[in-house]
């Protein structure tokens, strides 16, 4: 079994990571699957808008919902994200070298979003990269049979386990 994940500290650390990697691994001529998160800045007294880009050339979706202010709830759009998952899939289904999924979070440890797409890229033989929290890291090692690589979170260490798949 070929899949990595990878956890980085700082909020948004883990979506520059994984963008600039997929954009390297795009640049190299790998067949890319999956998703990279983009945040946008609102402002210091708003949560950021949070958008997720369809690997390898879109489309990019809204995932967040604005839910007003003072809200504390969560804002993942569910019906965004399946979206997501879905144009993903079929994606899978034409041939990919690799599967990026920016994040392994509480739908996923659910059983739903793009655990299922993890679990056919893997049945394929195809790596997957996937970043995780410390909260869901559990939840991914459980699913994957403790089977998971854990990556530094810099960008060399995700070059040289791609570099290992050979």
């Amino acid at each position: 079994m070929r899949i990595a994940c990878v956890m980085a500290e700082g909020r948004g650390d883990m979506d520059l990571l994984l963008h600039g990697f997929a954009t390297c691994a795009a640049a190299q001529g790998l067949r890319l699957c999956g998703t990279v998160q983009v945040n946008s800045d609102c402002g210091p007294d708003r949560p950021c808008d949070m958008d997720v880009q369809v690997l390898p050339d879109g489309p990019v979706i809204r995932i967040s919902q604005s839910l007003g202010p003072g809200a504390r709830g969560c804002r993942l759009d569910p019906e965004a994200l399946e979206q997501a998952v879905t144009e993903a899939e079929a994606r899978l289904s034409v041939g990919v070298d690799l599967v990026i999924v920016n994040k392994f979070g509480k739908h996923e440890a659910e059983g739903r979003g793009f655990r299922a797409l993890i679990a056919e890229a893997v049945a394929l033989g195809v790596p997957v990269l996937v970043g995780v929290n410390g909260l869901n890291a559990p939840r991914l090692a459980e699913f994957v049979g403790g089977e998971v690589e854990r990556l530094d979170p810099v960008p060399e260490a995700l070059d040289r386990w791609l570099a290992s798949l050979g």
